[in-house]
């Protein structure tokens, strides 16, 4: 005998969130930490690789001076709290949509220009090596120009935007562009802080690139940054002899002074060999290389992981940048092409820049190495810098200009027979 089952249709989610909103709750958390591409969850899953790489990288390097002070998990523990707010703070930005970040740029980047102001007031500035870029607020220390470089990339990619793929001359190239980042550069610039001038310059000039502004007139500018970066350079003794050594080698004499640190840099990794000395068994750490927690971290990487740890570093750094050229080259919205665009050059730019200063490739500019370095200022910066990026990814064809404009030039169809 047959029987007869009744089907039920099943709870709708309405139906479910009205008995207790349960069920929507949880739909609700698992949309705020899925992402929506592999490349999203490359770039994110490295970022925080090499966060951590760089903690243990910072303990093994920092200990020994910093016991010296009474506390040898000092530094170790100040670079742990910076990455337990920015990691967080990254997340949180890769919510936010495209709209926020286009109607705000003008903003940030007057706030990034009042702080980089700051650092000319006394008794909140401080100088360091020759460079006033620093502000000591309660106790807290912190680089204004990090921030200034994450506000400046997204100030050009909003007002760049606007504009992209069309520059019929070069008044067109300059005026949206250049009137604010010189002033910002000249507000690094007077404070002595030439490495960081020099990523920014890479940031502007990037930024027209990826907005499609013609070579001939980014060649025009690019003639006259370097002209100008190289007067700048011979206005110091110090800047004049370091690129000296660096075209002429190291005499007996410098050895005492400017040539000390780079020397010991290229000690530490002639001395690592393949594997390396082991993790913690650094020897110029010991009071022979200056910022080794720093500038010259990747001396230590080096030298305690050998050739291999330095190849895996330079691995990372790569397959960051494969990650976010590929979320760049997804982007049909102009903004979210030049921002992730200018952050790839600032951070990818930056970690080969302080790699080759190590290696003698290039003179010593005074750059961390992103993500890595000790410094608490650039690490959050970074990481903010690419939760924009994560944000302009995740919330692709949001307030788009493109995508707007497509939408509403295609003709209405009617249903597919």
């Amino acid at each position: 005998m047959a029987t007869t089952r009744t089907t039920h249709p099943a709870p709708s989610t309405e139906s479910a969130a009205s008995a207790g909103r349960g069920p929507a709750a949880v739909i609700a958390v698992r949309k705020l930490f899925t992402a929506q591409s592999t490349d999203y969850m490359l770039v994110l899953g490295t970022a925080i690789f090499l966060v951590a790489f760089g903690l243990v990288m910072v303990l093994s390097s920092s200990f020994v001076q910093s016991g010296r002070g009474g506390d040898a998990f000092g530094v170790f523990v100040r670079q742990s709290l910076f990455a337990a707010v920015g990691i967080p703070v990254m997340l949180v930005m890769a919510r936010l949509p495209v709209l926020f970040w286009r109607r705000w740029a003008r903003t940030f980047v007057y706030i990034g220009l009042g702080l980089q102001v700051l650092v000319f007031i006394p008794g909140l500035s401080y100088a360091y090596g020759g460079n006033r870029n620093w502000i000591s607020i309660g106790g807290v220390s912190a680089q204004p120009s990090e921030f200034l470089k994450l506000a400046l990339v997204v100030w050009l990619a909003s007002v760049l935007s606007r504009r992209a793929d069309a520059f019929p001359d070069l008044k067109s190239v300059v005026f949206p562009a250049l009137p604010i980042s010189g002033v910002a550069l000249l507000l690094v610039l007077a404070g002595g802080d030439l490495g960081t001038a020099a990523i920014m310059i890479a940031i502007v000039f990037a930024s027209l690139f990826f907005a499609g502004a013609p070579l001939r007139y980014l060649a025009v500018m690019l003639g006259l940054g370097v002209g100008g970066a190289i007067a700048f350079a011979l206005t110091g003794s110090s800047r004049t002899d370091r690129i000296r050594i660096w075209l002429d080698g190291c005499t007996p004499e410098q050895l005492e002074g400017v040539c000390w640190q780079p020397t010991h840099g290229m000690w530490a990794l002639g001395s690592g060999g393949l594997l390396g000395q082991g993790l913690g068994n650094s020897a110029v750490k010991w009071s022979w290389l200056p910022h080794s927690e720093n500038d010259y971290i990747f001396a230590i990487i080096g030298e305690e992981l050998g050739l291999v740890g330095c190849a895996v570093v330079i691995g990372l750094f790569a397959v960051l940048g494969i990650g976010l050229l590929r979320i760049m080259r997804g982007q049909a919205d102009p903004m979210r092409r030049i921002a992730t665009g200018g952050v790839m050059v600032w951070i990818v730019g930056q970690a080969f820049v302080n790699i080759a200063v190590v290696l003698g490739m290039l003179p010593v500019l005074g750059v961390p190495l992103p993500l890595i370095s000790a410094g608490g200022s650039a690490m959050v910066a970074n990481l903010m810098a690419l939760g924009v990026v994560l944000s302009m990814a995740r919330t692709s064809g949001e307030g788009s200009f493109t995508t707007a404009a497509a939408r509403s030039a295609a003709p209405t169809r009617g249903p597919v027979p």
